[in-house]
């Protein structure tokens, strides 16, 4: 049978968007996630040992961060997708098989590097391979589902990792940890790739580098849309490594914390999957969604009650939105053959930023509730709403309909 050409793009579509969907969740299915602190403490790391983990994580993504995305606008960018589990699957089996300190540090930087590896390449696989089948329009829509599918995997996660903690210790967290990583690896080499070789001599990741970084000194509107990326998701995604203690804090009983940090994440997920409605706002839409979650942020956090953080779940859900179409307006304004490196440069700027929001909130933190330093961290986010409000060309322009830079 001859598929119609209206069908044809469909069925791409359909095909990349459930190999997306499934790749995602299994990258996220990580039962270690909500126990590998436990497991650090009762091999009997002291709390600086265990900071310095976290530490080393951070700073292996902040390092490898832009060369990968580089990479990957110079390689197969699905090869690099499928890679990076693996590298995470031997950091877990590490973990689990010789818990030291020495094998925690090597996993956390096999974790990093893999992190890296898939940062900015997916991005700009999905968004090359949509705008080939002619469905470019329909990236914050995937982009959005793909986000669900991460959360959901994270709260099964959450759910699974108690009673297989229970059955079969960290061994068995872990096994089903790596068995999770593998699984994505086989989907990530299911996903379709058309990219067009790059003539030869244009390949060297560095010049690729230094070409992404003259596109953003030279292209305002980029460059505006890389700054944009960390200022919506730096603080939100710092601020919700302390929702527990935040939680905590209200005086509800410790077994009753899981549950509400799991309605947050639900909220998030929840609402992840109005990207595609959401990219209709505009700039000023974007504008005034950011400010509303920031003012959602204050209040839930301020009036300590279970109530409350349900406005701060639905906090989170709006920042989780504008992430998502601060990524559709750089997706659109930058050329396809740097595509990997300059949204890589964006999550780079994310990644310094939320290392900069945990010092300010450790500060912060010191003499003020939990409840007090969420709402004022909700602030910056007023001033970012205010400023792109009031940018030139922000009353008609919406978040897809700059052209890109060729």
């Amino acid at each position: 049978m001859t598929l119609s050409p209206a069908r044809v793009p469909a069925t791409g579509v359909r095909r990349l968007t459930t190999t997306l969907y499934g790749y995602a969740f299994l990258d996220d299915l990580v039962l270690l996630y909500p126990v590998y602190a436990l497991l650090f403490a009762d091999t009997g790391l002291p709390l600086w040992q265990i900071s310095s983990l976290f530490a080393l994580w951070s700073l292996t993504a902040v390092v490898l961060e832009v060369p990968s995305g580089a990479w990957a606008d110079t390689v197969s960018r699905r090869r690099l997708l499928w890679i990076g589990p693996l590298l995470t699957a031997v950091g877990f089996t590490l973990w689990v098989s010789v818990p030291s300190y020495g094998a925690f540090a090597v996993g956390f930087m096999l974790w990093g590097a893999g992190g890296a590896l898939g940062s900015g390449a997916l991005e700009a696989l999905v968004y090359d391979e949509l705008e080939r089948l002619g469905a470019a329009e329909r990236y914050a829509r995937v982009m959005g589902r793909t986000r669900a599918a991460r959360l959901l995997a994270t709260v099964v996660a959450m759910g699974l990792a108690g009673p297989v903690l229970a059955l079969g210790g960290y061994e068995a967290v872990g096994a089903a940890s790596v068995l999770a990583c593998l699984l994505a690896a086989v989907t990530a080499t299911r996903l379709p790739e058309h990219r067009v070789q790059a003539e030869k001599g244009s390949t060297r990741w560095a010049a690729t580098l230094r070409a992404g970084a003259a596109e953003a000194r030279g292209d305002r509107a980029v460059r505006g849309a890389l700054l944009l990326v960390p200022a919506v998701a730096a603080v939100w995604g710092a601020l919700d490594e302390y929702v527990s203690l935040l939680i905590r804090d209200l005086g509800v009983a410790d077994a009753t914390v899981p549950y509400l940090v799991l309605l947050v994440w639900a909220i998030v997920t929840v609402g992840s999957l109005f990207a595609g409605p959401a990219e209709r706002l505009g700039t000023r839409g974007l504008a005034a969604l950011i400010a509303g979650a920031a003012l959602a942020l204050a209040v839930g956090a301020g009036i300590r009650t279970p109530a409350g953080i349900v406005l701060v779940g639905l906090a989170f859900a709006g920042f989780q939105l504008a992430e998502v179409l601060a990524d559709v307006r750089l997706q659109h304004r930058i050329d396809d053959a740097r595509r990997a490196t300059l949204t890589s440069v964006a999550s780079l700027g994310t990644e310094l930023v939320t290392v900069a929001v945990f010092g300010v909130y450790t500060l912060l933190g010191a003499s003020l509730a939990h409840s007090t330093v969420f709402a004022i961290l909700s602030l910056p986010y007023l001033v970012t709403a205010l400023m792109l409000g009031r940018g030139r060309g922000a009353r008609n322009e919406s978040p897809g309909d700059r052209p890109r830079t060729q």
